[in-house]
């Protein structure tokens, strides 16, 4: 990871929490994303999530409903879920640039 990438993240409080595989874990408050990640740079970011009481939940569109879906489960997302999601991965790509 470049120094300028590392300052972004600092900067929108943005923390790898994990990497294994070539891929590396960003979280912010409970906002979750997986990145594929290589000597080279970064990758496309994956689904992004939200820990949830449910446990980690993402964000899929069913009917043209916004849902959040973990094991098994689907539960309608609210508006400030999915501003907190949008957020995130807005910032995320934008600081991995």
């Amino acid at each position: 990871m470049t120094a300028a990438i590392a300052g972004r993240l600092k900067d929108l409080h943005i923390e790898v929490m994990a990497e294994a595989n070539g891929y590396c874990l960003f979280a912010r408050g409970d906002a979750l994303a997986l990145v594929k990640c290589s000597g080279e740079g970064f990758g496309e970011i994956g689904s992004t999530g939200l820990m949830t009481g449910r446990g980690l939940a993402y964000l899929v569109w069913r009917d043209g409903a916004p849902m959040l879906s973990c094991r098994g489960d689907e539960f309608p997302a609210e508006p400030p879920q999915l501003e907190t999601i949008r957020r995130f991965s807005e910032e995320l790509k934008a600081a991995l640039k």
